[in-house]
């Protein structure tokens, strides 16, 4: 990885193409991000970047985390990511890292905490088919047999059966840079992210590209 952000998603909207068509967006508050922690191979074993995001009063945090921060000498954070990157050395100590590090066209992923959907059955968690809605079928939602009586009389391990959905970590990838906002420190990727409204999201170079 080259580069990378901690962002706050603020909601999805819509663009048009020159041609007229209609893509969804989501709109990111990415930075301002501060470089609190600078890790190198040489002394850590691995190249990396430790970034802080959205500034809080000194008094909220613990004394610690207060001279942890007193290092970079930029205030204190509430949000604290580390970022591997194949080299450190273009990173200084309290530099600030913004939005206008990407550009329009630059491919991205996005990691964040899925909606919590709170206990799901499996239609609606893993998209079962269900049984017939005719009257008198006593099979609607049911998943049905999970492991038979004779054989194998066991369930196997990863069944998908009925429980809590969503609130996990997940990542979507290759995700277009469709505009920058750099006086507001907003991207617009294409397509949604995982997060609900407000929620952090950490952004990076697509691995597959």
């Amino acid at each position: 990885m080259k580069k990378g952000l901690i962002g706050k998603k603020l909601g999805m909207t819509q663009m048009f193409w020159d041609d007229g068509s209609v893509i969804p967006v989501t709109a990111i508050e990415a930075g301002p991000c501060v470089v609190i922690q600078k890790k190198t191979a040489d002394i850590d074993g691995y190249d990396a970047i430790q970034l802080g995001f959205d500034r809080v009063k000194e008094k909220t945090v613990t004394k610690p985390l207060r001279g942890h921060f007193e290092k970079a000498d930029k205030g204190c954070f509430r949000i604290l990511r580390e970022f591997k990157l194949e080299s450190a050395n273009n990173y200084e100590v309290g530099a600030e890292l913004t939005a206008d590090i990407f550009t329009v066209g630059d491919y991205i992923d996005v990691v964040g905490t899925t909606k919590g959907r709170g206990f799901a059955g499996v239609v609606k968690r893993h998209g079962f088919k269900g049984g017939r809605a005719t009257h008198g079928s006593m099979f609607h939602r049911a998943p049905g047999s999970i492991g038979s009586s004779a054989w194998p009389s066991r369930v196997f391990k990863g069944k998908r059966l009925p429980g809590h959905m969503g609130n996990r970590r997940q990542t979507v990838q290759n995700l277009m840079v469709v505009s920058i906002r750099p006086e507001k420190n907003i991207i617009l990727v294409k397509g949604s992210v995982p997060s609900s409204t407000n929620g952090i999201v950490l952004i990076k170079d697509s691995i597959k590209i």
